[in-house]
């Protein structure tokens, strides 16, 4: 025993109930990877209720696989069962959850970051003991993949919507035309929707990970806007163009070993009534207010990905996606800027409107 307090045989038992339901969610992440990559969600969804069977057909799979498959899914609570009819199928709310990729409450493709995380457990796991970094391009594929599935609905949901309109005269001139660079685009979800939402402005995105940009480039043209955007592999303190009239961070700045030098970078490259949109994950400024769900699950994925990547890098500065309002403030104050406000936010994002 590590310590010679007596056990309270109540709060054991209630702990080893939350350690089954911390298992059941766990091993439930596999399933829906299975559910996601095989279209078993959508069809459910497009096909209405439907025995194991129905399903099978309907999405060429073995009926045997998906029977055990969907007791699983409605054990979890991420499918309805019928006991009369023994038939399956998903309300409204999971269809939107599991099914609905391009609507704004789609989380199946986070199940891809947490695979990366179980893959790439080994390096992290030498990290902790040597103290070195995992940069972001050290990880599996998927979590690219997850990354760009997981935050894209949000963006979906509010970029254009609500974050973009909160910056105080920065909606009027990118309907007018302005010149904006998304620094650390990743796959270029973010920047696509920008181009798709003001066609008469230009977009430049940046990323250091090539394949990223690759895919970035891709998605322009799916989209029909690779007329206006450019994506480029650069760091966020060596991206070129000069004078833009927005830039944009859409949580990564954590991620950054140095992120005082690429904000002051950002700031040398921002015309002077420019604006800076910096997004980043919700969070609290003290510890404890972050002790929560969506703290838990920032945290777990900032030990895994996020602080690995910052030690990477020079600096090494290793914000943390729980880093706090606080922290990012004296981030964008170090490196010259003079106005942090925050504009929006959501349950899992921070809006900053940061100007020179």
């Amino acid at each position: 025993m590590p310590n010679d307090k007596p056990v309270d045989q109540g709060k054991l038992e209630a702990f080893q109930g939350k350690m089954v339901g911390d298992m059941g969610a766990a091993i439930s992440a596999a399933l829906v990877l299975i559910g996601d990559k095989l279209g078993l969600y959508r069809t459910l969804a497009e096909i209405g209720p439907a025995s194991s069977l129905d399903l099978a057909n309907a999405a060429g799979a073995a009926e045997r696989y998906v029977r055990e498959w969907l007791a699983a899914q409605a054990a979890s609570g991420y499918v309805e069962y019928d006991r009369t009819t023994g038939r399956f199928s998903m309300s409204p709310e999971q269809a939107m959850v599991f099914a609905d990729e391009g609507g704004p409450a789609f989380m199946a493709g986070g199940f891809e970051v947490l695979a990366a995380m179980f893959r790439d457990e080994p390096k992290v796991t030498d990290v902790f003991k040597s103290g070195k970094g995992l940069g972001w391009h050290e990880h599996d594929s998927c979590l690219f993949r997850g990354t760009e599935r997981f935050f894209r609905p949000g963006y979906n949901a509010n970029l254009t919507s609500a974050w973009i309109p909160a910056l105080e005269g920065v909606e009027a001139r990118l309907n007018e035309g302005a010149r904006v660079a998304d620094v650390g685009c990743g796959h270029g979800a973010s920047t696509v929707l920008m181009a798709k939402a003001y066609p008469k402005s230009r977009f430049y995105g940046f990323d250091y990970h090539g394949p990223s940009i690759e895919r970035a480039r891709q998605s322009a043209r799916e989209a029909g806007v690779e007329d206006r955007v450019e994506f480029e592999v650069a760091t966020a303190k060596d991206f070129n163009g000069g004078a833009y009239d927005m830039v944009a961070i859409f949580d990564a700045l954590h991620d950054m070993g140095d992120p005082v030098g690429a904000a002051r970078h950002i700031r040398e490259n921002l015309a002077p009534d420019g604006a800076w949109l910096l997004v980043e994950p919700y969070a609290h400024d003290d510890l404890a207010d972050n002790l929560n769900p969506i703290g838990r699950l920032f945290y777990s994925a900032s030990t895994m990905i996020c602080t690995p990547a910052s030690l990477s890098q020079e600096v090494g500065l290793g914000l943390g996606a729980q880093a706090g309002e606080a922290k990012l403030r004296k981030v964008a104050e170090e490196a010259g800027f003079t106005r942090f406000k925050r504009a929006a936010e959501t349950p899992f994002n921070m809006v900053f409107d940061v100007r020179p």
